[in-house]
């Protein structure tokens, strides 16, 4: 019991997401968002990139985040935002672009 409550807060804490961008298909992901994501965002690693929409944020900014984990990632494109297209992304797709952005990290 105490192994899966220590468990369960462990994942919550994103103390696991290296181990998710290690273990995902971090080029899937970065193919995924080119092509999903690039018409706003810039999704590359290069620091001099710069989004196509000015307001949307770049991936390695948001990988950078000290709130970014794989948690906070599924939770946001899970969810409905005012300023963003409204799509889903299967969990054939979620993951391995959750362990991009995660990978994004290490830059």
């Amino acid at each position: 019991m105490r192994l899966a409550f220590a468990s369960t807060l462990l994942f919550l804490s994103g103390a696991m997401a290296p181990a998710l961008a290690q273990g995902s298909d971090v080029g899937a992901g970065k193919r995924i968002a080119q092509e999903t994501c690039a018409t706003c965002h810039a999704v590359t690693a290069d620091p001099d990139a710069k989004s196509p929409n000015p307001k949307a944020p770049r991936f390695l900014d948001v990988a950078k985040m000290p709130s970014t984990t794989e948690l906070s990632l599924k939770v946001f494109l899970q969810s409905s935002h005012r300023d963003m297209p409204n799509f889903i992304l299967s969990p054939e797709e979620l993951d391995p672009v959750v362990g991009y952005i995660l990978a994004l990290k290490k830059k």
